[in-house]
């Protein structure tokens, strides 16, 4: 079993339930693992999961603002998983890195795990 890790993305999206949100958008920090039966020996790239066409897929995805983080997380999850049939199991973090609250430091955010 190998693992694909796409770490520290950064995406300028207008997700979350306020309209401000919508409105003004927010940057969002991301990672994702992506464990994948594959062979012991890969050799080319048609053995593993190419992680330029999963960070295409979420950016992608990222561009049509979601009410809720949790909604967003699922989605994704079922968009890789979209990516190749040999994906057992995809998680995701996501954090809203500057968050609408009054006197708040620091993020908020949700992970999520779908094993298939």
């Amino acid at each position: 079993m190998f693992t694909i890790h796409l770490n520290d993305l950064r995406f300028f999206a207008h997700h979350g339930l306020h309209d401000e949100e919508a409105i003004v958008g927010t940057e969002f920090g991301v990672a994702i693992a992506i464990n994948f039966a594959g062979p012991e020996n890969i050799v080319s790239l048609k053995d593993t999961i190419n992680y330029v066409e999963v960070y295409e897929l979420v950016k992608n995805i990222f561009r049509h603002p979601a009410r809720l983080l949790e909604t967003l997380a699922v989605d994704i999850c079922d968009a890789i998983y979209g990516l190749d049939h040999r994906i057992v199991q995809v998680s995701i973090n996501i954090n809203k890195l500057n968050p609408p609250i009054v006197n708040f430091t620091g993020n908020v955010g949700v992970s999520f795990s779908k094993s298939f």
